[in-house]
């Protein structure tokens, strides 16, 4: 049994930052597995921040040298750093942990809401 919670979503001013952590709960835990997604009212979930096979990291081009996404195995833990953050950055962020069909966790998410 797998479990995600997301935290750290809040309300900022733009230009501010924000750190999402998400913790992970069972013995199942690999960076590679792990990703994170948002999705704000009336539009399509997406992929913001995900770990490639052998440790590299993706990014969404809209977030690209603005957010970062790492993880610490001790503490079964993925974080996504958010600097700089712009009005339409406003979502609901997800963390997910996919290891393959039929194994595909989400957590419930977390709101991030940045005034202009």
């Amino acid at each position: 049994q797998v479990q995600l919670v997301e935290s750290g979503g809040d309300s900022v001013q733009a230009g501010g930052s924000l750190r999402l952590s998400c913790a992970v709960s069972g013995s199942i835990f690999a960076l590679n597995t792990m990703g994170w997604y948002r999705q704000a009212p009336g539009k399509p979930r997406e992929l913001v921040a995900g770990f490639i096979v052998g440790g590299s990291t993706k990014y969404a081009n809209s977030v690209k040298g603005r957010f970062t996404i790492s993880g610490d195995k001790a503490k079964k833990t993925v974080y996504l750093q958010m600097n700089s953050l712009k009005p339409e950055d406003t979502a609901v962020y997800y963390c997910r942990m996919r290891i393959g069909a039929p194994y595909d966790y989400w957590g419930q998410g977390t709101q991030v809401t940045v005034s202009s």
